[in-house]
């Protein structure tokens, strides 16, 4: 038997918005992009500032990122072919709120990650 969504659920931000990049990988992407110093980068430079996370996970992220208009991709016309990430205007208007969160997460890390 097939469960009926509540419809209210498919309008809702938090569900349908935060879930896009609501993950810690995507908001490292994200805040990684930011924080280059030209604003693109090419998908070895990102896993290099992300090494804990795989290459495949990565790949599926940008993706995702992408999809939601987050994240712009730029393929260039050579061989071997050259792609770059860039924070597309909607992702840079996401970092202040994701700034906020960073700076609240180091005031209450202590009390949130206790062993």
């Amino acid at each position: 038997m097939k469960k009926e969504v509540n419809p209210e659920y498919l309008t809702c931000p938090i569900r349908q918005v935060i879930s896009r990049f609501g993950d810690k990988w995507s908001v490292l992407v994200l805040y990684t992009l930011d924080r280059s110093q030209t604003g693109v980068m090419r998908f070895n430079e990102l896993h290099a500032h992300m090494s804990d996370c795989s290459q495949k996970m990565l790949s599926k992220t940008l993706k995702q990122l992408q999809a939601s208009h987050l994240v712009g991709r730029k393929v260039y016309p050579e061989v071997p072919p050259r792609v770059e990430y860039s924070l597309t205007d909607t992702g840079k208007s996401l970092i202040p709120a994701l700034e906020q969160l960073i700076s609240w997460a180091k005031a209450h890390f202590s009390e949130v990650v206790r062993p």
